[in-house]
Formats: C-alpha cells, structure tokens, sequence
C-alpha cells in the first residue's frame, strides 16, 4: 500500500513541477535531445555500446550522480576504481544539464590521465517510475550500482535489490532539515535503507541520522567526506583566467546565491577606498542568473565584464558596457571555472552560506591555499566545517559587518592572509584518502561476491 501511495505522489509533484522544469531546461538547454533517457529509452548508439561492451567485458558499474560537486565525487572515485582495476566498465549517470557537463569533464579527465575507455556511458537517470526503471535496467544491466550523498530513490533501489544487485550510498548525508522527515517518515524510508549492501557516511552524526531513519547499523562506514579527495588544482585554467583577469589581487564570490552578490558589491565600494587596485569577480553558482547579476553590478555603479561575452578590452570599448573610466566588476557566467578561479583569488567567500542555506564547497578554496570566508548557514557541509573550524582553516562570519570587517582585515595584512592559507591547505592535506580506501573496499566486496557466485 505504501508504494502505490509513494507512486501516486510522486507523479502527483512530478506534474507540478514539470512547467518549472521545462522552462529551466528550455534557460539552459542540452537537455531536451536526451529526454528520451528519463523514460529508460537510449539512443541506438547507446544501446548497440551497453550491448557490446557487456559481450565483451561484462556488466558495468553504474555510479549515479547530480550536482556539480556529486559528480566530481563520482569522477574522483571512477578514477580510484579504474587505477585499481582497468577492466571495470562504467555507466555514468545525472539529471541535469549542468550535471551532464561536469560529467563529460571528468570522463575527458579520465581519458588525459590514460584511464578512459571507449565503452563509458554517459546518460540521464531514469524518472522514479516503475516503468522507467525496468526499461532502464534492462537495458544496462549493472553489476553494481553507486548511488552519491543523497540520491535515495524507492523504486530504483527496491528494482536492484529485487534484481540481487547491491547497490551503494557513497559520501552518504542527513542535512538538519532533512534528518527529522527522514526519522518520521522511517516505516517508509526504513526498507530503502535497508536495500543498500554498504552506506558510505560522511560523519558519526550522519551515520546516526541515517539509523534513525532505519538503515542497517551493520551497513554504515564512518569514512569522512570524499570531497578532501576531489579537489585538485588546475595550472592551465588558472593561466587563462589570469589572462582574462589581468594582474593583481582579486576578492571572489564563489558560487553566489540572490543577495550576496548585492552584500559583495556593497564591501567591495568600501574596499576600493583602502585598496583601489583590487578587482572583484562574481561566480554565480547558476550561470543562468547571469543577467540578474549583472544587473545588481550596474544599479551598484559599475561596469560590467562578463566571461560569457569574451575579451575584457573587447568589452570595455562598448559603450553598452559603460564609460572606459567606470570601476569595473567581472563576472564569471560561464561552467566549469571554479577551481581556476579559486586558485588566482587573494580572498574567497564561499556563496549559499550568508543569504541562503547549506553552503557551497569550502575545500577548494581552502586547498589552494586562500583565506576562506563563509556564511552562518552551511549546513551542507557539517563533518567539513567541523574539521575545518578546528584546525583554524577558515573564518565564519555571522553577516554582512563581520565579512566586511574579515575582507578588509586580510586585505590589509598580507601576512595573516599568507598565515591563514597556509592553515587552509594543510587542514586539507590531512584529511585526504578517503576515497582510495572506499575503492579498495568496494573492489574486495565485488570481488568475493564474483567468487561466490562462481
């Protein structure tokens, strides 16, 4: 009875929420020529790959996941599996555009360092509906399936497990909002739960949360968050960002949500008193939000450089961008960028922590060795913040006076930025590995499952 109810809900909100999908998918584009993949029916050339590659090699692993830093999770640990076992296939799967991209750049990684393999996959994840997840598994017929963080799907998980094939929740968490439906609604999520052969959790509390909300105790790993591993600088990118950014210190909204962009803009009018060469770039963490954004610069009083639109002089001489005297900002409206950005900023604030909740990846900035500055609200990253605030590698701020106070004390005080960076990336360096050691696990777990079946 509980997953008929759980079916008709969840068309029920599909339905509801499909306008708002099709107008984001219709904003970013990409996405519309593989919507087939949603309902589990692939293009033929997918399909005639799934079907060789499984003649020749085997079943593959099929890792799913969505945002931007998900998917480089699941990148960083393919990688770990494919070094220790070159034979092993995979199917990559997420569901959105901005996930499809990201995921394109970490098989392209896999191919630079000489791990790719033609027969990767590359596909959308199958709506949660009966129907779709059998046309689904049919057609790619995992040996074992990865699912990242919070990717908990009734009916795609129950198919596996009524399929034998184990399934697993890799940097596994409970956001606090999350964490008290997960513990009220346990007569529901408890048998999900139960499905995974392994739940791989960021921290002891979300290993609790996740019992709670009735996961098998003998199936929860305290590892630590995998995306210590994930993080690695990008001398290239860096290079070219350097180039379009020209020379000299740069404050960096990494990652903003609507009304930090605006606090940012604020500071940085005071910062120019003190500091006239500093330069500001904005990174939205939606590129879409990219002409909001640049219309808070403007209404701000400055000019307006946007990465989208190319060369900086090239802009600068359009009058729709502004006289060639007026104070500049530079935004990033581009994907994929980041981590470049991170490693040529003096200071970086962490977005989604001061004007909206959960928090965007501290690590980053933090391993390239810049001052840290985030919100209150980073509930997202609990385990991270907690290692992080008690090695002294970052600073929260409670709002907008404190950030400003921090931006200006960093600013005027190389020494301490240099201090405070150096924290930063040894914080960073200790707390790396986790993801070998689960690759090892999952590996040894595959292979004598292989044996006893044999």
């Amino acid at each position: 009875m509980k997953w008929l109810l759980y079916n008709v809900l969840f068309a029920v909100a599909y339905a509801a929420m499909l306008p708002a999908f099709l107008l984001r998918m219709k904003r970013r584009g990409g996405y519309r020529a593989r919507m087939g993949d949603r309902f589990g029916r692939y293009p033929d050339d997918i399909l005639r790959c799934l079907a060789a590659s499984m003649d020749a090699e085997g079943r593959p692993i099929w890792i799913h996941a969505v945002s931007v830093g998900e998917v480089q999770v699941a990148g960083q640990l393919m990688r770990a599996l494919r070094e220790r076992d070159p034979d092993i296939r995979f199917v990559f799967s997420t569901t959105s555009s901005t996930g499809w991209m990201t995921a394109e750049a970490e098989l392209r990684k896999l191919k630079t360092a000489g791990l790719g393999r033609d027969d990767d996959v590359l596909i959308y994840n199958p709506l949660d509906f009966g129907g779709c997840v059998r046309r689904a598994l049919d057609a790619v017929n995992p040996r074992a399936v990865i699912l990242t963080e919070t990717e908990i799907w009734p009916n795609f998980i129950r198919a596996l497990k009524k399929r034998g094939v184990p399934v697993y929740l890799v940097n596994a968490r409970v956001s606090d909002r999350s964490a008290p439906r997960y513990r009220a609604l346990r007569w529901f999520f408890g048998e999900v739960l139960r499905s995974f052969a392994k739940i791989y959790a960021q921290s002891d509390l979300d290993a609790k949360r996740l019992a709670d909300a009735g996961a098998d105790e003998a199936s929860l790993v305290v590892t630590g968050s995998f995306k210590f591993d994930v993080a690695h600088r990008n001398p290239a990118k860096e290079a070219e960002l350097q180039a379009w950014l020209g020379e000299g210190p740069i404050l960096l909204g990494g990652s903003t949500w609507p009304g930090e962009d605006e606090v940012l803009l604020r500071i940085y009018s005071d910062l120019l008193k003190a500091r006239p060469d500093v330069r500001l770039v904005l990174a939205p963490r939606h590129f879409e939000k990219g002409d909001a954004v640049e219309a808070n610069i403007r209404a701000a009083g400055f000019a307006c450089v946007r990465r989208s639109r190319g060369d900086p002089a090239r802009q600068s001489n359009d009058p729709a961008i502004g006289p060639s005297d007026q104070r500049t900002v530079f935004l990033c409206d581009t994907t994929g960028e980041m981590m470049g950005l991170f490693g040529i900023s003096t200071v970086v604030f962490v977005g989604k922590s001061l004007c909206a909740h959960g928090s965007q990846n501290m690590i980053e900035p933090c391993l390239c060795g810049k001052p840290t500055l985030v919100g209150p609200y980073t509930e997202n990253f609990r385990p991270v913040m907690s290692d992080l605030l008690a090695a002294d590698a970052l600073v929260q701020v409670p709002d907008e006076a404190a950030l400003k106070r921090e931006i200006l004390r960093f600013f005027a005080d190389p020494a301490a930025c240099a201090a405070q960076g150096a924290r930063a990336t040894a914080a960073v360096g200790r707390r790396c590995g986790v993801v070998g050691r689960c690759a090892d696990e999952l590996l040894a777990a595959w292979r004598t499952k292989d044996g006893e079946t044999a």
